[in-house]
């Protein structure tokens, strides 16, 4: 007599032949599964993120944007920009314009964020439903 079995995509829970205890089977491929989901989507956010920030970026020479592309490691889940004067950069209140595009200024990570960030969640839910199929 086969006893009432819980499946889950982690695994399954089954009563044993004989009836006399419950045996708990884990899935072995559901945490890489996950993790290569996870991993692309993670990739994807940060490798986005960086992108739309580019526009809001305050632009002399160039390095402070690519300060965060040396920065940041795709997949980690941080984004950095690493140069010495990124910080002050980043929250220094401007008096005029840039000369380099209307976007550019201080807190272009906020800033970019709330331009952009529900179409960077949709495109890493997208990822998320699809990846592994």
């Amino acid at each position: 007599m086969a006893g009432p079995e819980i499946r889950t995509p982690r695994g399954r829970i089954y009563i044993d032949k004989n009836g006399n205890k419950a045996i708990l089977e884990w899935n072995t491929d559901f945490q890489p599964f996950w993790q290569r989901k996870f991993t692309k989507a993670q990739v994807f956010v940060d490798s986005e993120f960086l992108r739309v920030c580019e526009p809001y970026t305050p632009l002399l020479t160039g390095m402070l944007i690519k300060s965060g592309t040396l920065g940041t490691t795709p997949g980690e889940g941080v984004v950095r920009w690493i140069a010495p004067y990124s910080r002050r950069q980043y929250y220094l209140k401007r008096k005029t314009a840039s000369q380099t595009g209307p976007l550019r200024g201080s807190r272009w990570g906020h800033r970019a964020k709330e331009a952009h960030g529900q179409k960077i969640l949709r495109g890493a839910r997208h990822i998320m439903r699809t990846e592994g199929r």
